[in-house]
């Protein structure tokens, strides 16, 4: 598999600045590993880089939170211009936690709709290969409309609802924090699991 531009797209658990008076003063990694080596999207570098003989992909990282949490009125084509345009060979999707309840039937198809939109503007015409992670904190709802849409547009699903079952996963059974938020993201030890998630499947995935 061709691994030399790589995308991902995620929320907290991906990137996000840190919080004053929070416990965890990260500078733009994913919250809430202990130092940005540690998070799962830096481990999957590391990964990659290693399966490339030491050659690191060109990479693009973005927190899209606002698009969970807007995501009927997101203007996918003009926020996410720049991820289109880096035809990227892999994309890793690791979204969902934000999303509001889908409580609605129409709620449920605009959120549908959205996701499509957004896949079918990052697949475009280079046919990237595509891995949809599912919510550290499952969602029956939100991850059933996530696993549909991956499938329709051909994408691999990875279920990491378990992770959320063992309290070690959590950033609170690691160390302190002031902010309960923080401390209910993964920890060091769920970052390391999501990665091994990710990239297993991506091993797996067919050639």
């Amino acid at each position: 598999m061709k691994a030399d531009k790589i995308l991902i797209l995620g929320n907290s658990i991906t990137k996000h600045p840190g919080l004053e008076n929070s416990g965890w003063p990260g500078k733009d990694w994913g919250m809430a590993a202990s130092t940005p080596d540690k998070d799962y999207v830096h481990l999957l570098i590391k990964r990659f880089t290693e399966a490339a003989g030491g050659k690191a992909p060109e990479m693009m990282v973005r927190n899209i939170a606002d698009f969970e949490r807007e995501y009927d009125t997101y203007n996918i084509s003009e926020a996410l211009k720049a991820c289109a345009e880096f035809k990227a060979d892999i994309i890793i999707l690791a979204i969902n936690e934000n999303v509001p309840d889908l409580t609605s039937d129409e709620s449920q198809r605009l959120y549908h709709d959205a996701l499509t939109r957004l896949l079918a503007l990052l697949q475009s015409d280079n046919s990237p290969s595509l891995f949809v992670r599912s919510s550290f904190w499952p969602n029956e709802a939100k991850d059933a409309i996530l696993r549909q849409v991956c499938a329709e547009v051909g994408g691999k699903y990875i279920d990491i609802s378990n992770l959320s079952k063992d309290e070690s996963n959590y950033a609170r059974s690691e160390r302190s924090f002031e902010h309960s938020g923080v401390a209910d993201h993964p920890g060091d030890k769920g970052m390391a699991s999501i990665a091994d998630a990710i990239w297993n499947a991506i091993e797996c995935r067919p050639m």
